[in-house]
């Protein structure tokens, strides 16, 4: 059986872990730098297993090569899947994902965001580095008793919220699908946003998320709101929020997401002009930080990301159901009990 796997977006990261279950495991990996695409999807002729990542390009002319050059099984090592075109996929080629590798990692990871918005303790580094130890324009507030609206309590959610009660904050929830068993008061979005001091965002991205921060929500939220975004780039309009810190309705925002970040995040660009002039607009924001979607990047995630794509590719060698498969029929059927999507 050929147990080989194309692997792209690779970074030195990525590697260790992969590499150790797959000596185990006897399989071959050939890591391409590049992200997989319309271009780049003729590298993966003849390995029956593709390895992609969360801003790979995965159309239907993607799926087309990869399914004529003998791909079988699409891996995902992320939970987002919005990037491929599963009809598309659907008949050809299997696609698995990870649902879930560290939800503490996201969670915790957009704690440090906040605190350092709050706080202004990127500025305050940056200052000492250069030997200016003023405190002027530095003045933060407390957490404490804050309102803070989690959009979202899926696993990330829900810890992030158990995070803040940690800190005494007053937790509002909004999501269509209300957690029993978590102690948050649960209400409408609009209320979230009218009454939030901050507002995190934890969500999929669907057709119905997309843009769920926009001028109109912006417009219900109190002035100074803190926006926090460690989910889906797009579920937030950039331009509106762009219009939303300038007019000062907007406090401040901590981003680790980006709408149009598919060909910037995760790569060098110290040396270039970024051509996306609003990306750049709000970096310039004294009020804005942006970090390049590395909310996930604990050792603990990396390695839960290796163990469950690289089970997956052994459930599909071994003819297997697939625990982590998905398509696009799978919120009609939930997938027939001891059956492959197709």
């Amino acid at each position: 059986m050929n147990k080989r796997i194309a692997f792209f977006d690779t970074k030195p990261y990525d590697r260790p872990h992969f590499d150790a279950l797959a000596q185990e495991m006897g399989i071959s990996i050939m890591y391409f730098e590049s992200k997989l695409n319309e271009k780049t999807a003729v590298l993966a002729k003849d390995y029956p297993i593709v390895c992609a990542f969360v801003n790979d390009t995965i159309n239907k002319t993607v799926i087309d090569t990869l399914y004529e050059g003998g791909t079988q099984l699409l891996a995902m090592r992320c939970a987002g899947y919005n990037n491929i075109d599963v009809k598309a996929a659907y008949g050809k080629i299997h696609i698995v994902r990870v649902p879930a590798y560290s939800p503490h990692a996201v969670a915790e990871h957009a704690m440090a965001l906040l605190l350092s918005s709050v706080r202004h303790i990127h500025k305050g580094y940056a200052r000492t580095r250069e030997l200016n130890f003023s405190l002027n324009g530095l003045v933060g507030f407390d957490l404490y008793k804050k309102k803070i609206g989690v959009v979202g309590t899926g696993k990330i959610g829900r810890v992030f919220s158990e995070i803040c009660q940690g800190f005494g904050m007053h937790v509002l929830a909004y999501d269509p699908y209300p957690a029993s068993d978590l102690a948050v008061e649960y209400c409408s979005f609009e209320h979230l946003c009218k009454h939030s001091d901050i507002i995190s965002l934890h969500c999929p991205l669907t057709e119905e998320s997309t843009h769920l921060i926009d001028r109109d929500s912006i417009a219900l939220m109190k002035e100074g709101v803190i926006l926090i975004n460690t989910s889906r780039g797009a579920l937030i309009d950039s331009q509106a929020l762009l219009e939303g810190i300038r007019t000062k309705k907007i406090g401040s925002a901590a981003l680790d997401v980006y709408e149009e970040e598919a060909e910037l995040f995760y790569e060098d660009h110290s040396a270039t002009i970024l051509s996306d002039d609003v990306l750049m607009l709000l970096i310039s924001m004294p009020n804005v930080l942006v970090t390049s979607h590395q909310a996930f990047l604990t050792e603990e995630a990396l390695q839960q990301i290796a163990k469950t794509t690289m089970s997956s590719v052994d459930q599909y060698l071994g003819d297997l159901v697939m625990d982590h498969e998905i398509c696009y029929r799978c919120d009609e059927c939930h997938k027939v009990e001891g059956k492959r999507c197709f």
